[in-house]
């Protein structure tokens, strides 16, 4: 790990300099909760970084699991993202609207599946229009291409996993809900489920690591990592709502060069949603 910024992450400028190179794949992976009243495929397009795919998180995902976007099989996401024009080998640039927001979870499901050269657009589509930055309307036809995926069971944790780890302690839990929807003061935005956090969680929003949609420096990084109480030199895993935002956290520790972390798939959709699980309301 050297300088001061994240390893993982482009400059709007970097990106535009690049527009049209055939070795780089650019990424658009917007998505959004109800609340939000945006509708990321109106909003690609009507307006999209030239060369730019399209991502859909809801599409791409394993569609049996009765839960949003979890991760499909290798073989269909290999199938869905080589229909997309993108090779496990390819430089790839994965953006969203705000930035650091759902981004990161295309980046690290990329990454889980063998991609390798796989970075976040700081700043997203919102901070690229911006600055008045290329856009077009036109979409690509890109040839499919092979993606040979190489799964990384270890990055992903399912739900028989994650119970394990509440009970025994074993890995550091670190929650990217918002603070009133981890203490249960506020309720969750899907029906059906408990507020709360699962026992010995700590709270590290995702909305903590950005600023204007860029990612904080290392520095940043890791004093509000150390600051919601979690140790860099021990295993973490991280979850969200639905496995989306929880990959922020992801991105965070990978950046500062911490690599014994794994994400929950599954979530709070998962495990808000279930009888059988334990729930603990206010601050730990």
């Amino acid at each position: 790990m050297t300088g001061t910024t994240s390893a993982f992450v482009v400059s709007a400028d970097w990106l535009e300099q690049r527009l049209g190179d055939p070795a780089i794949k650019i990424v658009d992976a917007a998505w959004y909760l109800p609340a939000q009243k945006r509708d990321p495929k109106a909003e690609y397009a009507a307006a999209h970084i030239p060369g730019a795919v399209f991502f859909d998180q809801d599409a791409i995902a394993d569609l049996s699991s009765g839960l949003p976007h979890t991760l499909p099989s290798p073989a269909f996401f290999a199938k869905a993202v080589g229909d997309l024009g993108i090779s496990e080998t390819d430089v790839i640039i994965v953006y969203d609207g705000p930035g650091i927001f759902t981004a990161p979870r295309v980046w690290w499901s990329l990454r889980t599946m063998g991609a390798r050269n796989v970075f976040v657009l700081d700043g997203g589509m919102d901070g690229w229009k911006a600055e008045g930055r290329p856009v077009t309307t036109d979409v690509p036809s890109p040839a499919p291409v092979l993606f040979t995926p190489t799964f990384d069971a270890a990055a992903a944790t399912n739900f028989e996993d994650m119970t394990a780890i509440v009970a025994s302690g074993e890995r550091q839990i670190a929650d990217a809900r918002g603070a009133g929807r981890f203490t249960g003061e506020e309720a969750e935005p899907r029906a059906g489920m408990r507020s709360g956090h699962m026992p010995g969680a700590r709270s590290l929003p995702s909305g903590v690591f950005s600023q204007g949609g860029k990612l904080k420096s290392l520095e940043e990084l890791r004093e509000t990592i150390e600051a919601a109480g979690i140790d860099l030199s021990k295993p973490v895993v991280t979850t969200c709502g639905s496995g989306v935002t929880a990959a922020i956290i992801t991105l965070a520790l990978q950046s500062l060069g911490h690599t014994d972390n794994t994400l929950y798939d599954g979530s709070w959709s998962e495990w808000g949603s279930r009888p059988d699980t334990a729930v603990v309301t206010g601050k730990e």
